[in-house]
């Protein structure tokens, strides 16, 4: 297969991890800096330049779009798809994991279990908010937040009101969740490939952090999962109509609650926790399931 993988730094771990199982197969990949694409929109014949060159005769695309970059990467990625290159993870399942809010709906929508969020266009509401996900302490989100950054811990009633009304103030949309106490500062992530969990590690935070991401300096090591957990992963991942996903739960009272779908989740902790070879895994799929010119857009919402 020729393969190219959308992505701006070809360098970090993930990449060269894919880069070298693909060519440990035999296939050809080639890293292409989405921002630096240009498209032809044209009837019947979309076209897509890197540095002014025609990219095509490619068999499969895996996108590795940074969120901060979502909107032209996945312009990129769907000129692909237009011109009939199979996608690891589709534009559209892409589109639906990277908005929290929507992604939340569609999987309360198929009864994954979930925190119980809020939502509130108004700073007049926020008590109702507060009371809502059952009082403080409640976890604040930026909707566009990624990787723990953005993410606020609000400890009590009146500090956590400060917060909702100040970012309200300023026009920055936030979700508000109740507090997984229970959890203790730490959380599940299943890797999914192709509707198989494939590596499970278990994230800490360092001493008194409530956000266990591994880029804010937690800690990983290998899980096992519950019956319900795996469920609840495959749920998720199903929902999003996403291939290959990080599922990121917590363990809670009544059951593992889903935080995040990720769709361009990270190898590093996950290989390194688990000594799965992760990447291999997602060649492997697209070995056998890629089909040039078949793109079919999965799941609704």
């Amino acid at each position: 297969m020729k393969i190219a993988l959308l992505t701006r730094n070809p360098k970090l771990y993930s990449h060269q991890r894919i880069i070298s199982a693909a060519q440990e197969r035999g296939h050809e990949i080639v890293p292409i800096d989405y921002l630096r694409c240009t498209m032809n929109i044209s009837s019947r014949r979309p076209e897509l330049r890197f540095m002014g060159e025609k990219l095509e005769g490619f068999d499969v695309v895996i996108p590795r779009i940074a969120a901060s970059h979502t909107f032209y990467g996945l312009a990129v990625l769907r000129q692909l798809e237009m011109m009939g290159v199979y996608p690891l993870n589709e534009s559209v399942a892409i589109g639906r994991s990277r908005d929290k809010l929507r992604a939340l709906q569609l999987l309360a929508r198929d009864g994954v279990g979930l925190p119980v969020t809020a939502f509130a266009n108004s700073t007049g509401s926020t008590d109702d908010i507060l009371q809502m996900v059952g009082g403080a302490p409640v976890v604040i989100k930026l909707l566009e937040g990624t990787q723990g950054i953005g993410v606020v811990l609000g400890e009590t009633h009146k500090s956590a009101k400060s917060v909702i009304e100040a970012f309200h103030g300023a026009q920055i949309n936030i979700l508000v969740q109740e507090f997984i106490k229970e959890a203790e500062g730490h959380d599940i992530r299943a890797f999914v490939v192709g509707r198989k969990i494939v590596a499970t590690m278990e994230r800490a935070g360092p001493e008194g952090e409530f956000r266990s991401n591994l880029h804010r300096g937690g800690s990983a090591t290998k899980a096992e999962l519950s019956a319900a957990e795996k469920t609840a992963a495959l749920k998720a991942c199903k929902s999003m109509g996403l291939n290959v996903a990080g599922v990121d739960m917590l363990r809670s009272k009544r059951g593992p609650v889903v935080m995040e779908v990720n769709s361009s989740p990270g190898l590093e902790g996950i290989e390194q926790a688990t000594g799965r070879d992760v990447a291999r895994d997602i060649i492997s799929f697209l070995e056998k399931n890629a089909k040039p010119n078949k793109t079919k857009t999965r799941g609704k919402g």
